[in-house]
């Protein structure tokens, strides 16, 4: 583990199906492997990166809901995985109804990042895998988060909807928490075989620029089938295309953030 500062980072775009809770996973996974101690905090009511990473939701005493809304210490709802090194705070369908009560809650878009204070000094990073809309819960994450990591997929419509999460970054930004930036696009379900793909992945690196990571993650057969064993890519099948490209990712990821 490294002596670096927690670094928080919330995972976003208001399109479904796009990646996001695979990214989740997968990055959150390798850079266990690669020696970070690291929290992948569940934020979507669907409960995928939950489930992607084996958590029986039946046997959950605490999820992110009792977090946010029953004053339960993060630390309560922290489950370890398989995987060594990397811990989650899983969701529940519970979290479905909480968008609707933190509308009356003190201090609704701040309790996120006040329940992850009290556990700063334990992860060197901190992954928080938000639902696919931009209500209540996108606002916590955005405000705990240090910088905001946007998945896109390489098909029609990629950037559709973009301006309106990168407007509501801004938002957050001017009034909840100054210091909150987008910090990496990611290219997602690339088939480098296809024009479509490749158009795509221009225009995102020409409308980003440095922002966009260079590693792409490819379209996978094995990465869609890992999450129904409850094991990440990289322990599901290592050698893979898509364990090779979220190792990359990993390693990409760390360099940016002066962790090697």
């Amino acid at each position: 583990m490294t002596d670096s500062p927690q670094l928080v980072v919330a995972l976003a775009n208001q399109k479904g199906g796009v990646g996001k809770s695979t990214t989740a996973i997968n990055l959150a996974a390798a850079l266990a492997f690669q020696g970070e101690r690291v929290l992948l905090v569940d934020l979507d009511p669907q409960g995928n990166a939950s489930s992607g990473l084996g958590v029986d939701r039946s046997t959950i005493t605490h999820s992110i809901y009792d977090v946010l809304l029953k004053e339960v210490a993060m630390e309560d709802a922290v489950e370890p995985t398989s995987v060594r090194d990397l811990f989650v705070v899983p969701a529940t369908i519970d979290l479905a109804g909480a968008e609707i009560e933190l509308v009356s809650v003190f201090s609704r878009e701040s309790r996120l990042r006040n329940a992850l204070a009290e556990i700063a000094a334990d992860y060197s990073v901190v992954f928080v895998d938000c639902p696919p809309s931009l209500g209540l819960l996108t606002v916590n994450a955005l405000t705990a988060a240090d910088e905001v990591m946007i998945p896109i997929q390489c098909e029609y419509y990629a950037l559709e909807g973009l301006s309106q999460l990168l407007q509501n970054i801004e938002l957050v930004r001017s009034n909840l928490n100054p210091r909150v930036e987008v910090g990496g696009v990611v290219l997602t379900m690339y088939d480098g075989r296809t024009r479509l793909s490749k158009e795509v992945a221009d225009q995102v690196r020409r409308h980003f620029g440095e922002v966009a990571y260079r590693t792409v993650i490819p379209r996978s057969v094995r990465l869609s089938e890992a999450p129904s064993y409850g094991e990440p890519i990289e322990a599901f099948d290592p050698m893979s295309r898509g364990a090779i490209a979220y190792r990359e990712l990993g390693r990409e990821f760390r360099r940016r953030h002066g962790m090697d």
